[in-house]
């Protein structure tokens, strides 16, 4: 069963640290993206770089910057392969951000074939 770890974290934290402080923690990424049950995974860039796209009534409305205004910005993402909820759950916590921000792990909604 496939499970997404969502990464929320605060960016003024990160871009108040060292350069030294931040390669340390990329390598700890790196690394939990090498364990077993990580498919896959990406970092995302600053919300300043966000565009958001709604449609209402017919009408597109592109507005620059992030959906919603929070401390804790989405900055990336795991896919991940667990037998259950609470394996992905423990697997989720070896990500560096559950130790300051949140790791939000939701199952990957798989369609019934009829």
């Amino acid at each position: 069963m496939q499970f997404l770890a969502l990464i929320h974290a605060d960016e003024g934290a990160w871009e108040s640290m060292s350069d030294d402080e931040r390669q340390a923690v990329y390598q700890r990424y790196m690394d939990f993206g090498r364990r077993e049950g990580v498919v896959g995974g990406a970092e995302l860039q600053s919300t300043g770089t966000a565009t958001t796209v709604q449609v209402r009534n017919g009408d597109r409305l592109v507005t620059d910057g992030p959906y919603a205004e929070v401390k804790e910005a989405l900055g990336g993402y795991y896919i991940l392969e667990s037998d259950s909820i609470d394996e992905a759950c423990q697997l989720a916590a070896g990500i560096p951000a559950a130790e300051r921000g949140a790791v939000e792990v939701r199952p990957v909604y798989v369609r019934e074939e009829s």
